[in-house]
């Protein structure tokens, strides 16, 4: 089975998606309130985001940008082979993800960079391969770019098992190899590309902002998992560590770059423009 992918230019950056998983309904565990019901009185969602029946739609994709000096991934989504994962079908994958890559002109030979917005589950799983019992760095020129707020409390955590294994085979095989840089969560990485803060989904979870000829985009990550929380800007997903500062950065992020030409760009959702809509805001889908 084939992956999608899609492309945006911002400037002289090109953005490339891989959409590696498609789902749609099911999501009411990441966000309750986000009801059938709820849904369908937000009819500018339907039929980007939403099904006609109110069932959302969300995909989990990495992001290749690539500016004239540096070609980034930005998130590394479930990746194949993982095991010890809480939900059952995130275990044992097998997908044709890198050779769709390959197959569009991006070996991973040729990535220098590997920006991951957090360190949760699906964002990280494509950072490693599985190589003779092995998880080696799937991107071995790149250096792997993580918030140094994120990387010291995902580093020190030991609560839930499904966690740590995230950690234990997606991220600690690139620190053994020596190719983590630790960053600030407002660092600039070239002249194109720079992150902001957004923390609240996790604690230090950093959006990522391109700047290039006069035009701009943000790459959310999870800010917001869908683009129903930005009618509703206190539907927090269940796994925010902080709903009350991930509310808090969706008011930032969303007024700061409303009803201005950015292109948006989800962490689990596509392409378009944000705009004021009463006391919130409402998602204009880009057509790609």
């Amino acid at each position: 089975m084939g992956m999608r992918r899609m492309q945006w230019k911002v400037g002289k950056v090109k953005i490339t998606k891989f959409v590696e998983m498609e789902t749609v309904g099911s999501t009411r565990f990441i966000l309750p309130a986000a009801t059938n019901d709820e849904i369908r009185k937000l009819p500018w969602l339907i039929p980007h985001f939403a099904t006609e029946e109110g069932r959302l739609k969300m995909s989990i994709h990495s992001l290749v940008v690539e500016t004239p000096s540096r070609r980034i991934v930005v998130d590394t989504g479930l990746g194949n082979d993982k095991q010890g994962r809480g939900v059952p079908t995130w275990n044992n994958r097998s997908t044709p993800f890198l050779e769709t890559m390959i197959a569009a002109g991006f070996p991973p030979e040729s990535i220098d960079t590997v920006l991951c917005t957090h360190l949760h589950v699906d964002h990280v799983g494509w950072n490693t391969k599985l190589v003779d019992g092995r998880w080696v760095p799937t991107f071995p020129n790149a250096r792997y770019v993580f918030g140094r707020t994120e990387y010291e409390y995902w580093r020190d955590y030991t609560a839930e098992p499904d966690k740590v294994a995230v950690f234990n085979d997606s991220v600690q095989p690139v620190v053994d190899a020596d190719l983590v840089e630790l960053i600030p969560s407002n660092h600039r990485l070239c002249e194109e590309i720079s992150v902001i803060p957004t923390p609240g989904h996790s604690p230090g979870h950093m959006s990522v902002l391109i700047e290039s000829d006069g035009e701009q985009a943000l790459l959310t990550g999870d800010v917001a998992h869908h683009p129903c929380q930005m009618a509703h800007l206190d539907w927090c997903s269940v796994v925010d560590s902080d709903p009350v500062q991930s509310t808090a950065s969706r008011h930032e992020v969303f007024s700061r770059f409303a009803d201005t030409p950015t292109l948006m760009i989800g962490g689990h959702f596509s392409a378009g423009h944000i705009r004021r809509d009463g006391d919130a805001f409402r998602f204009v889908a880009l057509q790609s």
